[in-house]
């Protein structure tokens, strides 16, 4: 019976920390982090490796890039947006800071008293 609940970690459950292993013994431990000098050796030897994959590379001969060109449809909508946004700025060009602001107020002139703020407080 005991040797059903051999590999059940005790305690409550934890979702964050350290991941926990389990050791030929039986104990929980913890991982160990990799030492500084282990990294850097680590390193040294993914850098070294690194040229002479480039050596290899280089000695093959290089397949042609092949750069995609845009479709005639794509050429076309593109072309509208350009169009479409010279008409935008002809258009805000068109009227001046002075004419914009009459227009605004003849607009809000135009509607009707319901949509004025209304006086709060005494008075």
């Amino acid at each position: 019976m005991s040797d059903l609940y051999g590999d059940v970690i005790k305690g409550g459950l934890k979702l964050k920390g350290p991941k926990l292993t389990t050791v030929s013994d039986g104990k929980i431990r913890k991982k160990k982090k990799k030492d500084k000098k282990e990294k850097s050796a680590d390193r040294k030897e993914s850098s070294s490796s690194a040229p002479k994959a480039e050596d290899r590379s280089s000695s093959r001969p290089s397949t042609p890039v092949v750069v995609a060109t845009k479709t005639a449809a794509e050429i076309a909508f593109e072309e509208a947006q350009r169009k479409r946004q010279r008409e935008r700025i002809a258009k805000m060009a068109a009227k001046s800071h002075k004419e914009k602001v009459d227009e605004f107020n003849k607009y809000l002139e135009s509607l009707s008293e319901h949509h004025d703020i209304p006086k709060v407080g005494p008075g």
